[in-house]
C-alpha cells in the first residue's frame, strides 16, 4: 500500500493516527508503534476491539470500512464529513437516520459505548450521519441483558445530542428515555467517570472533543 502523503491527526500515549493518501482515496491508519511501553497492551486491546467491530459491520453505510489490521496497526477508510460539534446538525432527518444507523449496529450485535462524545458522530457531505472510533465497542452476538442495557445507553447518548441541536423534535418517548438513565449509567457517573476523567484528561491528555479529525 502506497500513499502520496501523510498527515498526523493525533498522537498520545496509545500511539498515533495518520491520514494517508491523496484526496481520491484517503485512509486512516492507527499505529501503535509510538505508544508508551506501559500503555502498549491496552492500546493493542483497543485496536483489536475496533478491528472486530469494523469487521462485523463490513458494508454498513455510515461506518468506516476496515482495510487491514496487523498486530500494531489498523487501516480503515476515511469518511468525508465534519464532527457533530462543528457541523451542529439541526435537521430532524439527521437524527432519524442516526437512529436507524444505531439500530443496524445493534441488530448486528455491536454496541459502540462511546457515543456521548460528539467527535465520534460525523455529518457527511450529504448531511447523513456516520460513526467513528470503535475502540470501546463490544461485539455480543447473543445480545443478552447487558447488551440491551448498553444499547439503550447508545440511544440515550444520541438523544442527548438531539436535545442539544434539535430539542423541539424530541418525542414523549425520547424524553422518557433521557429522564431514565440505566442503573449501570448512574453507577458509572458517580464512581467510574471521575476516575475515567482523571486518566483521560490528566494522564492521557485527551480533551472532551479529542478525535475530531479522526474520520
Amino acid at each position: 500500500m502506497q500513499a502520496t502523503s501523510s498527515k498526523l491527526l493525533k498522537k498520545d500515549v496509545l500511539g498515533q493516527v495518520r491520514l494517508l493518501g491523496g484526496p481520491a482515496d484517503p485512509l486512516i491508519v492507527r499505529d501503535l508503534g509510538p505508544a508508551r511501553w506501559w500503555a502498549r497492551s491496552l492500546a493493542r486491546q483497543l485496536l483489536f476491539r475496533e478491528a472486530r467491530a469494523l469487521a462485523v459491520l463490513d458494508g454498513e453505510p455510515g461506518v468506516p470500512a476496515l482495510v487491514e489490521v496487523r498486530r500494531d496497526t489498523l487501516t480503515r477508510a476515511f469518511i468525508d464529513g465534519s464532527p457533530m460539534h462543528a457541523a451542529r446538525p439541526h435537521d430532524p432527518a439527521y437524527f432519524r437516520e442516526a437512529g436507524k444507523l444505531l439500530r443496524r449496529l445493534h441488530r448486528l450485535g455491536i454496541v459502540h459505548n462511546d457515543l456521548a462524545k460528539e467527535a465520534n458522530w460525523l455529518v457527511t457531505r450529504d448531511g447523513r450521519p456516520a460513526v467513528v472510533d470503535f475502540q470501546l465497542a463490544w461485539h455480543a452476538p447473543r445480545r443478552g441483558r447487558l447488551f440491551r442495557v448498553l444499547a439503550r445507553e447508545d440511544l440515550r447518548h444520541l438523544l442527548k445530542h438531539k436535545r442539544t441541536y434539535c430539542p423541539s423534535q424530541l418525542t414523549a418517548r425520547e424524553c422518557r428515555i433521557l429522564a431514565q438513565p440505566s442503573v449501570p449509567s448512574r453507577i458509572w457517573m458517580r464512581t467510574g467517570k471521575p476516575l475515567y476523567l482523571v486518566i483521560t484528561r490528566r494522564m492521557l491528555g485527551w480533551a472532551d472533543r479529542e478525535g475530531a479529525a479522526d474520520r
